[in-house]
């Protein structure tokens, strides 16, 4: 009998073996980032509601719409986390990393993130991701390394039909201009209330609208490609050309603009076409004001957040070969007390040495033993019995081809990290 209990809904949650996976690609993720220079963050869950306000932008659906706010014990509105970056810029300055040394600041970090959306496949309200920033430089060569991170975990996993998705959303001196005029051009379009309110507070904003009726009217609008200074020009330039020079495509997006408004000059998106309308697997940008909106110093920084979920959805959707490590590779089985002490003491040591190993418990029979040596996904048995033990050897059993032989107790750990290791 199960529990009459089941997870909230809209909560995705993983268990063996597709959990293993969702681990496995997250520790792929751990490698690209220290190869990289990046250390790891451990931050809180939620934050104080204001800090997203300020910092996401009240205008957004994120926090007009979607985020889960609620108050404590103490009167304090507080908010779960619907996106990384404004948690991390808050425990950089919190804990003084911008003045430990040179900038930029290098940090990652990984979780559940939580948005009240209407839950679908690849649109949880408990979601995870990874987030990595690099905070402090305005170094193009910043902006192509980061998306060099991602793009190599994507590609390290088996991933072949992403897309890199790229545009510049220019900086505070020639976003004003083309603002204006991209309000001018939105205010003659015959729009919903809640769409033209939205075109006074961020028009940008307008330009994220997924709704097809919209986009249809939005054909013609000015781009923010053909209003970029001097400055942003030549920083997306250097961008693209840095990426061509590492070998990354890139598809030129000009009314990309993403639905977080810190975003400023280089912003991106990973695309995915085999997953229809959650095609969006990933994506981050340039947020060069988002400090001093939050109270803090000049800052600029750059970074992204990946899409477990989604990725997941991807590897299968494209059939990639991506695999977890074997949780067993290794299965004791044991006949009889004695044997059933000695295979113990024997899994013991072969964890130590790095060998995955696991056995059979409770007593059962050879049979219902090497049912479970099956079911572990193990390469090998050990199988003990008395006599085995008064010669001092074990046998040693192939499942996949079936060949059984003795081997020597002593020596047993060191021929299966040999047979292992081929």
């Amino acid at each position: 009998m199960s529990s009459s209990f089941q997870a909230p809904k809209g909560v995705k949650e993983y268990v063996p073996p597709r959990a293993d996976l969702f681990y496995a690609i997250r520790q792929a993720f751990a490698e690209q980032a220290r190869l990289a220079g990046y250390g790891y963050l451990e931050m809180a869950v939620f934050e104080d509601t204001t800090l997203f306000k300020r910092g996401v932008g009240e205008s957004t659906d994120v926090v007009s719409k979607e985020m889960y706010t609620f108050e404590d014990r103490g009167g304090r509105s507080l908010t779960l986390r619907p996106e990384f970056t404004a948690g991390v810029l808050r425990s950089v300055l919190e804990h003084n990393l911008h003045k430990e040394g040179g900038l930029p600041v290098k940090v990652w970090t990984t979780g559940p993130a939580f948005r009240a959306e209407r839950p679908q496949e690849g649109r949880y309200r408990q979601f995870y991701q990874l987030d990595l920033e690099a905070i402090g430089s305005e170094d193009p060569q910043v902006d192509a390394e980061t998306i060099a991170i991602a793009w190599n975990w994507y590609q390290g996993l088996g991933l072949r039909q992403v897309r890199l998705l790229l545009n510049s959303l220019g900086c505070k001196e020639c976003r004003p201009a083309y603002r204006t005029r991209l309000q001018e051009f939105l205010r003659g379009l015959d729009l919903d209330e809640a769409t033209r309110a939205r075109i006074e507070i961020n028009p940008l904003r307008v330009l994220d609208d997924k709704r097809p009726d919209v986009r249809a009217r939005l054909e013609g609008a000015p781009l923010m490609a053909d209003h970029l200074c001097g400055a942003c020009k030549a920083h997306y330039d250097r961008v693209r050309e840095l990426l061509g020079d590492l070998g990354i495509p890139w598809e030129d997006t000009p009314t990309l603009v993403r639905g977080l408004d810190y975003y400023t000059r280089t912003t991106f998106e990973f695309d995915h076409p085999l997953l229809g309308a959650q095609s969006g697997i990933g994506g981050g940008g340039r947020y060069d004001g988002l400090s001093e909106d939050i109270g803090g110093p000049p800052l600029p920084g750059i970074g992204f957040g990946l899409g477990l979920d989604r990725t997941i959805l991807a590897l299968e959707a494209e059939g990639a070969q991506f695999s977890a490590p074997p949780r067993c590779e290794v299965f004791g089985v044991p006949i009889g007390d004695e044997a059933e002490r000695t295979i113990f003491g024997l899994v013991a040591d072969l964890r130590r040495a790095g060998i995955a190993a696991d056995m059979a418990y409770g007593g059962k029979k050879l049979k219902g033993a090497m049912k479970d040596a099956d079911r572990s996904g193990a390469r090998y048995a050990l199988i003990l019995g008395e006599r085995d033990i008064a010669a001092g050897s074990v046998q040693l059993k192939d499942l996949a081809e079936g060949d059984q032989s003795a081997v020597p107790l002593t020596e047993i750990t060191s021929t299966l990290k040999e047979r292992l290791s081929r």
